[in-house]
């Protein structure tokens, strides 16, 4: 379908429809790729971080796992993972945080190379479909590690993912998404140094009866049997 390479810092949408996939790329060590999720057909039903890693029994993303809606229906499927571990808990970085780590530095006074929060990329891609601020949601972040410590706190994983690291979305619904390639918020790194993240997408088809994913879990047969009813 299309290709792309998305500098560090940056941000983009489209509009991926059921039974496509698309392939994203670690094109540099400890990448970032903030996503979020909506159903493209309507979007007040969007993923939903706590419903799917609670359905799931997990507190991290990896082969298998499902991405499910607010309405028990999965968006988008695991279905390949070179990097095993993927975070849905450290949320997205925000002006204030970004300029206080690493200074400010805007467009009037840097032009591109200005400095990018993931937060407001997103809420400028999600803008574009009609979409606010009370709108942005929980997002993934691939490639990204988060642990939590004896002491119950978050612990992020430096360099976690290597260059060439991949990880595969099929999309079981049109579904639209948002990406954004600024740090993670935990990133110790003292300078603001954002990777680059190549991606991939094509048509594979929907689901089949014996899918990894549908096997993973019940809960994952259940949200992708929930999709599937949607398009009967």
């Amino acid at each position: 379908m299309w290709s792309e390479i998305v500098p560090g810092g940056c941000h983009w949408s489209w509009v991926m429809p059921r039974g496509s996939r698309m392939r994203m790329v670690a094109l540099e060590a400890g990448a970032n790729l903030s996503m979020v999720l909506y159903h493209a057909r309507e979007k007040l039903e969007r993923y939903n971080m706590p419903d799917s890693l609670k359905a799931q029994h997990t507190a991290h993303y990896t082969l298998g796992h499902v991405l499910m809606s607010d309405m028990g229906r999965a968006l988008a499927s695991i279905t390949a993972d070179t990097v095993g571990w993927h975070d849905p808990l450290g949320a997205l970085l925000d002006a204030e945080r970004m300029q206080a780590k690493y200074g400010d530095r805007s467009f009037h006074t840097h032009r591109n190379a200005m400095h990018r929060s993931g937060k407001d990329g997103l809420l400028i891609e999600i803008g574009k479909y009609g979409l606010a601020r009370r709108d942005l949601i929980a997002p993934v972040n691939f490639f990204s590690k988060v642990a939590v410590d004896d002491e119950g706190r978050f612990q992020f994983a430096p360099g976690h993912a290597a260059a060439g690291a991949m990880v595969e979305l099929r999309f079981d619904m049109d579904t639209l998404i948002a990406i954004s390639t600024a740090p993670h918020p935990l990133d110790p790194a003292a300078e603001y140094a954002p990777k680059k993240v190549g991606l991939a997408a094509w048509k594979s088809g929907p689901a089949p009866a014996d899918d990894a994913c549908r096997a993973f879990r019940p809960e994952c047969a259940r949200a992708l049997h929930n999709a599937d009813l949607y398009y009967l």
